[in-house]
């Protein structure tokens, strides 16, 4: 039970006085303010009870009678509250919720009980005004299984099941009235004072039963929220859905798959998971193991284990799942494409991308066969198929594709679906990748402007794309408008998602990296180390945004001139990179050549050389000659060979690099002109 003691400070008996004039809406007369001294006085000077008596005697217009009434209500109590300490204090508070609840209408008071079975804040008539739209589902609970969830919201609906808002609006007011719960009109919510939220509970005969039905209202709720708007609707519900799992509610298994997505959207992956994995157990004992409902629980639970970065489980479940799907629903179900969908995107994470690209090619021409070109299933194959590209360096082939989903997506959606500005964000992050950062600055400038107009500046999309636009400021080496853009996001989402969110922390790592541009290094690693801290917190010391922050820190070291501490965190990455995700992964492979950029600034040049080599082969291997990432190696190597006084080798690489990236990237691309600028200074070491 909550901690009264806190919230039971007293007044000095001049402002409670005032306090208590004002709450009733009396005049202050020589008469009134004797009676009023008295009243507080019996109030023990507490503001709380003061206020509740002020709505009372407000509402009974009775100042006279009030101090009578409140001496026998106080006779009447029960010998003992389990929820306030037993002292005067609780007595008067306790005494003035008595009176007034037991001046509520049934209907009030029946709501008012109900409702202290949700968190005592951001309680919103939309959670009632949805459950009431409950559309009920094959597998999903009956009528009779939701009959007292049905009968409680009925109370506020027409003859014809439509919601009645001003019904609602009339047991707010009442409840209002009497001071036991508050609105805020901006918010539109309202919310209890945590010791009347926790002392009407108390008057709850039944309160298994209650926290059943309110248990099925929220999931009731959620069921009718669209996907998109899942990450908003949870900053609201979240507190709901813990306090519904703490006083374990009884709900249909349908309802804690719905928990686990608002759990998800507030970024609380560990409950998420901890919430799945018993949902699964219930779900294999009652509906065993190849039910569709088992199966759809253990893909949530892979999506959950990839928010977690345990990409092998989530293979190991996706892979799972599929089989299953494959044997009863048959290759070309839906369901059975969208899995395989998924674990081409987990094979992109573990690095293995020309095993994504061979199962997202598959899908694809399956979406084509049997929904046709321009489904919205097809064209979303057809964007993880470019994503696909782009990891394996095949930036025009991804460009190609995605220029050809967004055509058709504005073609059948219009230029405003966020659909389509989700294709237009996709193909500016191609753009950026091409070196074309004008271009993709321009798309970006657009999709913001679209999606504030639509979905507000507030939306998670919207500062999404807020940050994508930072970053391809930074690009364009106009560090000062990435800061202030990235500023912006991160204050939104502190306000909006709260400090501890993976997406407040990712745009902190952001910030961070665009301090480093602007020089600013001190401040570049306070975020850094922030960051880290809540993320080994949060994720774990594994989890790999917590690996990406320790490299970042490393980074942050390194310009700063710390090359030993840059080469300690270094060196922790990687063992733990080897160890999770193998010798062979990308990020692996990157941690390497990080270590090897500072075994150079140490003057270690064989150590730096020798790990370049050994990136370069894998990397050649993995990706081939021509991606990215290997031409970045040869240009690292080639360093290398510089700095060891071997020129010529040295030239010989930049002169490959320069090649390969003017036919694939084109003469413009930064890269290219960056490798020029090398070839050149080497060009000069030779002497010509």
């Amino acid at each position: 039970m909550l901690d009264a003691g806190a919230d039971l400070q007293t007044l000095k008996e001049e402002d409670a006085v005032a306090l208590l004039l004002k709450t009733a809406a009396q005049e202050a007369t020589i008469g009134t303010e004797q009676i009023v001294t008295e009243i507080v006085k019996a109030l023990h000077y507490l503001p709380l009870a003061i206020v509740l008596a002020g709505a009372f005697i407000s509402k009974s217009q009775d100042l006279d009678g009030y101090l009578a009434l409140y001496t026998k209500s106080q006779a009447q109590l029960p010998g003992e509250n389990p929820v306030l300490p037993q002292d005067y204090h609780a007595l008067a508070v306790y005494t003035t919720c008595q009176m007034n609840f037991d001046q509520l209408k049934p209907l009030a008071a029946m709501f008012l009980q109900h409702c202290s079975l949700l968190y005592y804040n951001g309680i919103s008539e939309e959670i009632f005004s949805q459950a009431a739209k409950y559309t009920f589902l094959s597998g999903g609970p009956s009528k009779e299984e939701l009959k007292e969830p049905l009968e409680f919201l009925s109370h506020f609906q027409g003859p014809t099941g439509e919601w009645d808002s001003l019904q609602f609006s009339h047991i707010i007011s009442e409840t209002k009235a009497y001071s036991l719960i508050s609105f805020n009109a901006g918010k539109e919510v309202f919310s209890f004072h945590p010791l009347v939220h926790a002392w009407t509970r108390t008057t709850v005969c039944n309160p298994e039963r209650y926290m059943s039905t309110m248990g099925s209202i929220l999931g009731m709720a959620i069921s009718e929220i669209p996907r998109q708007n899942i990450q908003l609707a949870s900053l609201l519900l979240c507190p709901h859905v813990e306090l519904a799992i703490q006083m374990n509610a009884e709900v249909a298994l349908v309802f804690s798959h719905k928990y686990a997505q608002i759990f998800q959207g507030a970024g609380k992956y560990k409950q998420t998971e901890k919430l799945l994995v018993e949902l699964l157990l219930k779900q294999k004992q009652l509906l065993g193991d190849n039910h569709l409902h088992t199966l759809c629980t253990m893909s949530t639970l892979a999506s959950i284990y990839s928010d977690l970065g345990e990409y092998q489980k989530v293979k190991e479940l996706n892979v799972f799942v599929l089989e299953k799907q494959k044997q009863l629903l048959g290759d070309s179900h839906p369901n059975t494409q969208f899995t395989m969908g998924s674990l081409a995107s987990t094979y992109s994470h573990i690095g293995e991308y020309q095993k994504a690209k061979q199962l997202n090619v598959i899908v694809l021409e399956k979406q084509k066969q049997l929904l046709g070109d321009n489904h919205p299933d097809t064209l979303r194959a057809m964007s993880n198929l470019a994503s696909t590209y782009r990891d394996l360096g095949e930036f025009k082939n991804a460009q190609e594709l995605q220029v050809v989903v967004l055509e058709k997506q504005k073609q059948f959606l219009g230029d405003n679906h966020p659909n389509t500005l989700r294709a237009m964000g996709n193909l500016a992050t191609t753009y950026a990748e091409l070196g074309k950062f004008q271009a993709a600055q321009e798309l970006e400038a657009v999709i913001l402007e679209k999606q504030k107009q639509f979905l507000g500046d507030n939306h998670p999309d919207t500062l999404h794309t807020m940050a994508n636009l930072a970053s391809t400021y930074s690009h364009l080496r106009e560090h000062q408008k990435a800061k202030e853009l990235m500023v912006t996001v991160l204050d939104k989402q502190k306000l909006l998602l709260g400090d501890n969110h993976p997406h407040t922390l990712r745009t902190m790592g952001n910030l961070a990296s665009i301090y480093a541009d602007l020089g600013e290094h001190h401040k570049a690693k306070e975020l850094n180390v922030i960051v880290l801290e809540k993320r080994k917190q949060l994720l774990g010391d594994n989890h790999p945004d917590t690996l990406c922050t320790i490299g970042n820190l490393a980074s942050t070291y390194s310009q700063m001139g710390e090359y030993h501490k840059a080469k300690e965190l270094n060196v922790i990455v990687l063992e733990k990179r080897k160890q999770l995700l193998g010798d062979n992964h990308p990020d692996t492979l990157c941690t390497i050549g990080n270590l090897a950029s500072t075994y150079s600034h140490l003057g270690e040049h064989h150590k730096a050389k020798e790990f370049n080599v050994i990136v370069l082969e894998k990397r050649k291997q993995l990706l081939g000659d021509n991606h990215p990432d290997t031409l970045c190696t040869m240009v690292n190597l080639a360093h290398m060979y510089s700095d060891m006084g071997e020129h010529q080798k040295a030239k010989e690489l930049m002169v490959y690099v320069s090649e390969k990236q003017k036919l694939l990237l084109g003469d413009n691309h930064p890269d290219t002109l960056h490798t020029m600028d090398n070839l050149a200074i080497i060009q000069g070491r030779l002497g010509n």
